[in-house]
């Protein structure tokens, strides 16, 4: 994909839906590697399918668990994937090899897991009713402060760069950490001159600048500047740059991520699959997109680099995107586009086997021919790199080699291919009667939280009605419709 021939003077976001892909069983989450030519999709069988999105086919399939995945980090460099599943469970997964290469096991249920920005060897990881835990891969973990004790509803994000950790409260309270010691930089509540506190749901942060939005109760996203923020200092008051809601039906939204160039914000809507596009520099609703009536929308993410969103209900992964106009004056720069037929009037010397109206070739000013053009040495492109670096990352995994299958026809059959298929036969009987080698097994972690509730259900498993609860509470139709039934035999 050339980056430099897509159109760049239109609108920056998907205005229509691009078709979906259906994934080997129900997808729950999913992500987006660093460069958008992978994106991984967490199912819940446990499944990792990891999707060529050039192709649009699947690339690999990886069983990294045996619940649902409801967490997916990518690394920087693209092969490693971090994921979280409702059994309580974190594994690192080698892409290439399609392993699990570690394991670590929490106490309670984990709701979020993110890959450090820059360092691959660190992930986040944030535990349902505990504070937020950094861990390393040698099994070392951190927590993350709190700044009320008691409150231990805790959300929590890398910076860009990863050199702050933002954590938010269910009383309104957004704090920064210097990931490096754990000190407090900057503090301040998002409901500056309300007398009721709202709790935050989520932060997330731009790919491209300083910005972050915070997702809260309210059914209000703000958006902040970082640099603002830190300026501020401990219990500080910055005013955010805007406060995005839906006015007429009063939306909760479910998940909100920034654009790849961090020019808009995507939502979508808690109560049904819909998604709300607005201009951050302005703050106005530039689009809704809609899909199926009476679904619920599970997850949001945005291309890293192309105007496209992926949306995740009812186990299905939706493609929004954009028209695509065919441009081929971006590939022959004489070629004149028309709107209608135009009469052809041919020149005197079209077809003359000397053309007199031919210019002749110029010379540059020191009478030399023009210069060569470098056809090999590759330029960085700006949209892959980022604001603090220069070149791109060289180690970075793009695509998923993958093997052709190539089928000989009889009439191509030769005595080379049969003695080449007598030599695979006898390999095959070796391979028989040899042992099969042993996969290597994850190395697991045991992560010790103090006073983590180890009773606690994840809210994906959370929706199925409980049997232990007493009669007069509030039950599922279904359920509710097998007690009547029930009593009703029994007076019988």
């Amino acid at each position: 994909m050339n980056l430099e021939l897509l159109e760049t003077f239109g609108q920056n976001y998907p205005e229509e839906y691009d078709g979906v892909l259906d994934c080997v069983s129900l997808a729950v989450t999913a992500a987006f590697n660093r460069r958008g030519t992978l994106l991984a999709v967490g199912c819940n069988d446990g499944r990792i399918v990891v999707w060529d999105f050039m192709t649009r086919g699947i690339s690999k399939v990886i069983p990294g668990h045996v619940h649902p995945v409801c967490s997916i980090s990518w690394s920087r460099d693209g092969r490693k994937v971090l994921t979280a599943s409702t059994d309580n469970t974190v594994c690192i997964l080698d892409i290439l090899r399609g392993e699990c290469d570690l394991k670590f096991r929490f106490p309670s249920p984990v709701l979020k897991v993110q890959h450090h920005p820059r360092c691959s060897k660190t992930f986040l990881v944030c535990p349902m009713h505990h504070a937020a835990v950094v861990v390393t891969i040698d099994g070392a973990h951190q927590v993350v402060p709190t700044d009320d004790d008691d409150d231990l509803n805790i959300v929590a994000s890398f910076d860009r760069r990863g050199d702050y950790i933002y954590t938010g409260n269910s009383k309104g309270k957004v704090c920064a950490f210097q990931a490096k010691d754990m000190k407090l930089a900057a503090s301040f509540r998002i409901g500056q001159g309300v007398s009721s506190t709202t709790a935050v749901k989520s932060i997330e942060f731009s790919r491209r600048g300083e910005w972050f939005l915070v997702n809260s109760a309210d059914r209000i996203i703000r958006v902040y500047d970082s640099k603002a923020v830190l300026s501020s200092g401990k219990d500080g008051e910055p005013d955010p740059i805007q406060k995005l809601q839906d006015l007429v039906n009063k939306t909760m939204w479910k998940k909100c991520v920034f654009s790849g160039d961090g020019e808009y914000i995507c939502a979508g809507s808690a109560r049904q699959h819909a998604l709300y596009i607005w201009e951050k520099s302005i703050g106005n609703l530039v689009k809704i997109l809609h899909g199926t009536k009476g679904e619920l929308l599970l997850d949001v993410v945005w291309h890293p680099v192309r105007p496209i969103i992926a949306s995740i209900s009812s186990g299905v992964v939706s493609i929004w995107a954009q028209n695509q106009v065919e441009n081929w004056s971006a590939f022959a720069p004489d070629f004149k586009e028309l709107d209608e037929n135009v009469e052809y009037e041919e020149r005197e010397s079209e077809f003359d086997a000397e053309d007199e109206d031919k210019i002749p070739e110029t010379l540059t000013e020191n009478g030399e021919d023009d210069l060569e053009v470098d056809v090999v040495t590759c330029q960085p492109i700006a949209a892959f790199c980022s604001s603090d670096e220069d070149d791109e990352d060289q180690n970075v995994l793009l695509f998923l080699p993958i093997a052709p299958e190539i089928e000989d026809t009889e009439d191509a059959w030769t005595m080379e291919n049969k003695m080449a298929e007598e030599a695979l036969k006898r390999s095959y009987e070796h391979k028989e009667n040899s042992p099969s080698p042993k996969k290597k097994k994850a190395k697991t972690f045991e992560v010790n939280l103090e006073n983590a509730p180890t009773d606690e259900v994840h809210p994906l498993l959370n929706n199925k009605p409980n049997k232990d609860k007493p009669s007069g509470s509030k039950k599922s139709g279904l359920y509710r419709f097998k007690n009547e039934k029930r009593h009703k035999d029994k007076s019988k």
